[in-house]
Order: structure tokens, then sequence, then C-alpha cells
């Protein structure tokens, strides 16, 4: 499945990581690639109907929110993990960027 990116500001959040994260989110962006709806844990997360999570670990734990719109899978939003759970604000701006879509 082909690979969107929904923001610069996306482009922007990746760039600005440390060097082995960034090769960590390459690699899983590239499982996603290839797997797409296929792609589970440790990998990806589902978060609501339309809304799942890939998950990087290491020193820093990331998360990219993405969904999969017509034929392609659009990267949405991403953010530094520091609580177990994932905040609320964090899963609203995703949705609120799905809204976007068409």
């Amino acid at each position: 499945m082909q690979i969107e990116i929904f923001s610069n500001d996306l482009e922007k959040f990746i760039q600005s990581l440390e060097k082995s994260t960034i090769a960590k989110i390459l690699r899983t962006i590239d499982l996603l690639e290839k797997f797409g709806y296929d792609l589970k844990l440790p990998h990806s997360k589902k978060i609501t109907k339309n809304l799942f999570e890939l998950r990087i670990r290491g020193k820093q734990e990331i998360r990219i929110f993405y969904a999969f719109h017509k034929s392609q899978i659009v990267l949405l939003h991403g953010f530094v993990k520091k609580s177990q759970k994932t905040p609320q604000k964090e899963i609203q701006i995703a949705l609120d960027f799905i809204k976007h879509l068409d």
C-alpha cells in the first residue's frame, strides 16, 4: 500500500528526533507499507474504528497515528509518548485530521 504523510508538521517532528529513532520509524513504516491491514502488535494497534497507531519502542517511545483512506495509508500525527496511557488530546488531533481527508 502507498503511504502518504498528511502534514509537514509530522515530517518536521520525525526529522527532529534522534537518528536511531528515525531509523526505527522508517523501518516500522516500511513494515506498514508491506503488510497494511495485517500489521499488528507490537508494531501497530487499533485505537478507534478507523484510527491506528504505529508503535516505535526504544529510548524514545514514539507513536504515529495513521488511517486507511481509499487505497493508501495516511500518516496523520506523531508524538513522544511520556505516560502509560495515550493522551486523549493526541488522539483528538488525529481524529480531527481524519475529518479533513476527503
